[in-house]
């Protein structure tokens, strides 16, 4: 018997899932995977900035009920790709839950023109933004 083969969407937004893993911050575990004609480009997880104490081990950084001390994980495979030289605009960013609206920003002005995410996570501004800008915005959380 042969078992079904998962769509590239499911395929793309399990590893994000499995990026996740790494994120450094308990309140929220998140991950992202960019990707281009089928082919990953880079990854990111929320965590605190390089060479610094993580949330998980010295506790968070708060401000408004959020923790501000991590880097969402859209920012950080947006910069991996920029550190490695990676060309990221026309590709795809599978998140497992939809950015926030500073990095729907940045996601917007890097070229990434579409957005996969896995639960939709506060900000409304987001769907107004990407419908005027052309960024197509797909909920996989069904």
């Amino acid at each position: 018997m042969t078992k079904d083969r998962v769509s590239w969407e499911k395929y793309f937004m399990n590893i994000a899932e499995e990026v996740a893993t790494r994120s450094t911050c308990d309140r929220k575990h998140v991950g992202a995977v960019i990707v281009r004609e089928k082919t990953i480009l880079s990854t990111g997880y929320n965590g605190s900035i390089k060479g610094l104490d993580h949330c998980d081990d010295v506790g968070h950084e708060m401000e408004n009920t959020h923790c501000v001390k991590t880097i969402h994980a859209e920012a950080n495979a947006i910069v991996q790709a920029a550190r490695h030289g990676i060309r990221i605009d026309d590709s795809e960013i599978f998140v497992t839950a939809s950015p926030c609206y500073d990095c729907f920003k940045m996601i917007a002005n890097s070229g990434i023109n579409k957005i996969y995410f896995g639960e939709f996570y506060r900000d409304e501004r987001i769907l107004t933004h990407a419908s005027a800008l052309g960024i197509e915005l797909i909920d996989l959380s069904n």
